[in-house]
C-alpha cells in the first residue's frame, strides 16, 4: 500500500475529511462549517493513498506549543484499518519537533493500545495523557 502523510489542511479535500468524520461516533453529526473552522484553527494531518488518490486518514492537533497539545479527530477509513496507517499517522505527528517535550492529551474510548505505544496512559477509562510530569 503506497501512501503519504499530508501535513496541512490546505492539502486535504474537506469533502473527504467529512466522509471520514461521518464514520465516527464523536463527529458524525458535525456540520461542514464547524469542520471547516476546526481545520482552520488546528494543525491537520492526513493519510493519502497514492494509487487510489484518496484521503483515508485524518487527525488534528491543537497546541500552545509551550506545554500541551491535544490530539483529536484521529480516524482511519474503516476499509483501511488494521494495516498500520493509524500507527503511521500518529507516529508522524508524535515525531514532529513542535510537539516534543509537551504534554499530549486525547480523549477516546477506543484504540487505547495504539496510543499506549506512543506513551499515552489511560485516565478514568477514556482520557489519555502523555507526559504527566510536564
Amino acid at each position: 500500500m503506497n501512501y503519504s502523510i499530508l501535513d496541512g489542511a490546505d492539502k486535504m479535500n474537506i469533502s473527504e475529511v467529512m466522509a471520514l468524520l461521518k464514520q465516527t461516533y464523536w463527529a458524525d453529526q458535525r456540520p461542514l462549517e464547524q469542520v471547516r473552522r476546526s481545520m482552520e484553527h488546528s494543525h491537520c494531518y492526513g493519510v493519502y493513498l497514492e494509487e487510489e488518490q484518496k484521503l483515508v486518514g485524518f487527525a488534528r492537533v491543537i497546541s500552545d506549543f509551550a506545554t500541551t497539545y491535544y490530539l483529536c479527530d484521529v480516524i482511519v477509513d474503516a476499509a483501511c484499518q488494521h494495516k498500520g496507517l493509524g500507527s503511521a499517522l500518529v507516529s508522524y505527528i508524535e515525531n514532529l519537533p513542535e510537539y516534543q517535550g509537551l504534554r499530549g492529551v486525547l480523549i477516546t474510548r477506543d484504540a487505547h493500545a495504539l496510543y499506549e505505544k506512543f506513551g499515552y496512559q489511560t485516565l478514568n477509562g477514556r482520557a489519555m495523557v502523555k507526559g504527566l510530569n510536564c
